[in-house]
């Protein structure tokens, strides 16, 4: 997102008009053409309940306003500390991360296998994509997202929650809500298909955004590591030599 903009362009039509006037109205013009999505399945692909409270969290939460009060302490993770992502001898699994959305809404979070899988976990951030941008920055980004711990949750993977209270850099902006990929979401998705790591604008829907709409995106490997089934954690990975931003993404249990 803070890198130079690597644009993505797509082919326009146009319509001609004519002065001769006619009885019937002119069919306005199709849209663009959605890609066709060649995404696989993940390897170890868990199978998804529908449950209908994880609309409901959507729908309500979604008009909620991004809302920034006093200063909080990011979660403490089990064993007091915090992994060092640049050191060797990784005990975690590589995944794909991408962090994108329009740069006056709100910015997603999508975990993939690989840049070839659909999506395994979409989340929706509380926090505009442009002040995403403006906190990388300044050069480390620490997202917690916090959700409490019950007896009920026992059997509940913690990727599997629908709702979590997100912090960055220790101050509380809102809500995440995970989601079902939508159709942009996928279009985004197969757009970045042939991209491992970078950052860039991709063109918008301009049926919702407006004409010069565009969207933002940062991707880049993330290493995964769990802690226990109330903590999993993503490590951003930067190419050897590179000082770009560090960014970790907790969620926890507490």
């Amino acid at each position: 997102m803070g890198e130079p903009r690597a644009r993505v362009s797509g082919a326009s039509s146009s319509t001609d008009s004519y002065s001769t006037p006619s009885p019937s109205p002119c069919p306005s013009p199709s849209p663009a053409p959605r890609h066709h999505v060649t995404l696989l399945e993940p390897s170890h692909q868990h199978k998804k309940k529908s449950k209908k409270v994880f609309r409901v969290f959507r729908s309500v939460f979604r008009s909620f306003p991004i809302i920034t009060p006093a200063a909080c302490k990011i979660p403490v993770l089990p064993g007091g500390s915090l992994p060092d992502p640049h050191r060797g001898g990784s005990s975690g699994s590589r995944v794909t991360g991408t962090l994108f959305g329009y740069r006056k809404g709100r910015v997603s979070l999508s975990i993939q296998e690989n840049p070839r899988c659909l999506p395994s976990l979409v989340v929706e951030l509380a926090m505009q994509t442009m002040v995403l941008q403006k906190e990388l920055s300044g050069g480390m980004v620490r997202i917690a997202l916090e959700t409490e711990k019950r007896a009920d949750k026992e059997k509940i993977r913690i990727m599997d929650e629908p709702l979590w209270t997100m912090y960055c850099n220790g101050k509380k902006t809102g809500y995440g809500v995970k989601r079902d990929a939508s159709e942009e979401d996928l279009n985004v998705m197969e757009l970045l298909r042939p991209v491992s790591m970078g950052a860039g604008v991709l063109p918008g829907n301009s049926e919702v955004e407006g004409p010069d709409s565009e969207m933002a995106y940062m991707r880049a490997y993330f290493e995964r590591v769990v802690g226990s089934k109330d903590s999993e954690t993503f490590y951003m990975l930067s190419p050897e030599g590179n000082n770009g931003p560090e960014l970790s993404i907790f969620f926890v249990r507490v």
